[in-house]
């Protein structure tokens, strides 16, 4: 990061073309910046106004219209980052974008720096750094569910979470002190039950916010799912169907899948990432064969995997689990490693009878599947049948161990977690050690020490490497 002193410009919007694009600049300079980029359409214009969109050309930086657009200004330190910041509202076409940001550039701003808008809000203290955090994980949430799980740290749920365990553990403290000072009275200063339980029920607290972080990860990191199965089963076809698009090529030629194709579908809320893997077959064509290895290490990736299984059509389950070995046997990958099959065992398996739209074959591959151990679901990719309960049974098995998350309960990242653990960690030792009998003065350290971990949650202690390690990771122009 440069000078916060400096004006900063970046585009705010994806890279591409759109049908509005934001130039944003922040700074001291910024209004006087965004006026001499800016000709307004309506005679008598004095200046630029807080908080109105006022309409006109936007100019490059010797006055020749570049677009025809809008222009908003907030002044700090009621704005985003705490400065006065300018947005110029163009139409989203690129060469647009950049000519305004040179315009900017030559006026005497700089390229912003990733995420150096949210930086300077947390270094103004419009948010704390638990919020700013949460900037980031909305931008990159792919679900309403993932998204309202950042939303609620961005209004400041986790931070009033960590600040009340803060307040205890500050009461905790002075406690301890008063026991040190007053060593002779230590029996009567130092309330060891009540000083227990207190901290018994920050552990509590601290594994309530553990155990929300786990149950987000789901809805914040896309669950791996992949549709396995022998050559011509209908796992491209059910691919189509359940994203509702052509993407994959469905022909009944074997081996058509020669590589993995990944896809994003939302189910519920739960992104969820897609793969459909080339055919397991026995097979000479070296392509075909890294394809087969390749889609092997994704099944073993995956959380779970899509056994799919044509229904109309014979199924043995000791051949087919002949040519799963030989298929398996001897593929060696690029990176030298043996495909393997572990991911077969049925507690990490769905069987998809697909195909149902055709007389069932005897006997019922759907029944067998059941009597070995695998949790079967019917379906057709060609009319739709029974799609909408797979989607379900895809979610429950995903999220078995982790039910839905709540927005209630602030869910935090990793980072957070970390340092909650180490929070624990302190006063897990603590209570260990006053149960030991060990002196007040010698255990004091540990409260010091959670204390630190969850200032470091909302940024009251904040190093500057752990604050670019955080900003550096944001995109630019946010």
């Amino acid at each position: 990061m440069m000078a916060a002193s400096d004006t900063i410009v970046a585009v705010a919007t994806p890279p591409g073309r759109g049908g509005v694009g934001v130039v944003r600049v922040s700074g001291p300079d910024a209004k006087a910046l965004g006026e001499r980029l800016f000709a307004s359409s309506k005679s008598g214009f004095t200046g630029l106004r807080p908080y109105r969109l006022h309409h006109g050309a936007l100019l490059d930086a010797r006055g020749r219209p570049v677009d025809d657009g809008l222009v908003a200004f907030m002044p700090g330190p009621n704005s985003y980052t705490g400065e006065d910041v300018v947005e110029l509202n163009c139409h989203g076409s690129p060469a647009v974008l950049r000519a305004l940001v040179r315009a900017a550039l030559e006026l005497g701003a700089r390229p912003a720096s990733p995420g150096e808008f949210t930086k300077r809000a947390f270094l103004a203290g419009r948010m704390d750094l638990s919020e700013a955090s949460a900037v980031a994980e909305l931008v990159a949430a792919d679900t309403l569910t993932g998204a309202g799980l950042a939303l609620a740290k961005l209004t400041g749920a986790l931070a009033r979470r960590v600040g009340a365990l803060r307040e205890t553990l500050v009461a905790l403290r002075a406690a301890l002190c008063l026991a040190v000072d007053f060593p002779e009275d230590e029996v009567e200063c130092l309330d060891i039950p009540g000083f227990l339980r207190q901290t018994r029920a920050l552990l509590e607290n601290l594994d309530e916010l553990t155990a929300a972080s786990e149950r987000a990860r789901p809805f914040r990191e896309a669950q791996s799912v992949a549709l396995a199965g022998l050559v011509n089963a209908g796992k491209s076809s059910l691919l189509n169907a359940l994203i509702g698009r052509e993407r994959a090529i469905v022909c009944e030629v074997p081996g058509t899948t020669r590589d993995f194709l990944e896809e994003q579908l939302d189910l519920e809320g739960l992104p969820v990432l897609l793969v459909d893997t080339a055919g397991l077959r026995d097979t000479a064509d070296r392509v075909e064969r890294e394809g087969l290895v390749r889609g092997l290490a994704r099944m073993e990736e995956s959380k779970l995997t899509l056994l799919v299984v044509d229904g109309s059509e014979r199924f043995d389950p000791a051949e087919f689990t002949a040519q799963l070995c030989r298929a398996a046997s001897g593929l060696v990958g690029a990176d030298g490693r043996p495909a393997s099959l572990t991911n077969f065992d049925p507690a990490r398996v769905l069987a998809v009878v697909n195909k149902s739209d055709l007389p069932p074959a005897a006997p019922d591959p759907g029944g067998i599947l059941a009597q070995a151990g695998f949790e079967v679901v019917r379906v057709s990719a060609k009319d739709g049948r029974g799609l909408s309960d797979l989607c379900g049974r895809i979610r429950a098995r995903l999220l078995y161990s982790a039910p839905d998350a709540s927005e209630s309960m602030p869910a935090p990242n990793d980072r957070e977690l970390a340092l909650i653990a180490r929070a624990r960690e302190e006063l897990a030792g603590l209570a260990q050690d006053l149960q030991a009998g060990v002196p007040p003065d010698l255990v004091s350290a540990r409260l010091d020490m959670a204390c630190s971990c969850l200032d470091s949650i909302t940024g009251a202690i904040a190093p500057d490497e752990v604050l670019n390690a955080i900003f550096d990771k944001f995109c630019i122009g946010k």
